[in-house]
């Protein structure tokens, strides 16, 4: 064989590889998704240790109609924004408040909830939110959530109160410590709340503590921009769909 058919060989085999290449699928993206393991109804790990809840759900929704896979991983809530940030995580669709401090660090979707912050008691308790947040009583809140830090900023530092602060890993378990007398009440959303009096814990929400309303986001890196615009394209399409009452409807929110 000639120089010349060698060469025509060669750019024949390269082209035949080229168009196999152009007609195999395109493989996948696949994103992680950092949820809080213990925040129902919106993420959490079931009894068989997969991830659920709404906002599992509706990624998973908005993954199969852009054409992504989605890995959902439990993470310690106080640390998800700097795994976020370290490339650990893609993104946090796990029932996250979008606060100012927040939105210096990452970027936010559209919002798709509203949360009103609430105090928890036992259900027999006589306690207001006022008297709950009493000199020498205990409330807890989970560290690293928004209300966490608006109660430290403006009901111990700028008001003066003078009740203890005690932080939890979730809200489940500050609820379990007020119905066994550790604290007298829990701050926290309200869905929460509402998802621990459904499964019959002795509970009762009593009111709020001043904190204003908030709206839930998805966060992604600043720099995400193409994954930014896929999720609020999804969103938009999902919240427009009956899916999302149909979701709303399993995962039993208001």
């Amino acid at each position: 064989m000639s120089t010349q058919s060698r060469l025509f060989a060669f750019m024949l085999v390269g082209l035949m590889v080229l168009g196999l290449a152009a007609l195999a699928p395109a493989q996948e993206k696949t994103y992680v998704n950092g949820i809080d393991a213990n925040f129902p109804p919106f993420a959490f790990v079931d009894k068989n240790g997969n991830p659920d809840g709404f906002d599992v759900a509706v990624v998973n929704w908005i993954a199969k109609e852009k054409n992504f896979k989605v890995k959902h991983q439990p993470m310690d809530w106080d640390g998800i924004i700097p795994s976020l940030n370290a490339k650990k995580i893609d993104l946090v669709a796990s029932g996250m408040s979008i606060t100012e401090a927040r939105r210096k660090e990452v970027n936010f979707t559209i919002p798709y909830w509203i949360i009103t912050q609430v105090l928890v008691v036992k259900k027999d308790s006589d306690l207001t939110p006022e008297t709950a947040m009493a000199e020498g009583r205990k409330i807890g809140a989970q560290r690293g959530t928004s209300e966490a830090k608006w109660i430290e900023e403006n009901l111990i530092r700028k008001q003066g109160k003078k009740f203890e602060l005690v932080y939890y890993d979730s809200a489940p378990l500050a609820v379990e410590d007020v119905v066994n007398g550790r604290i007298a009440a829990a701050a926290m959303d309200d869905a929460p709340a509402e998802d621990a009096i459904r499964k019959n814990k002795p509970v009762k929400i009593i009111g709020g503590f001043g904190m204003p309303e908030e709206e839930f986001g998805y966060a992604v890196r600043k720099e995400d921009e193409g994954l930014l615009k896929t999720l609020n394209e999804g969103l938009k399409q999902i919240m427009a769909s009956p899916v999302w009452e149909e979701l709303k409807a399993k995962y039993e929110l208001k």
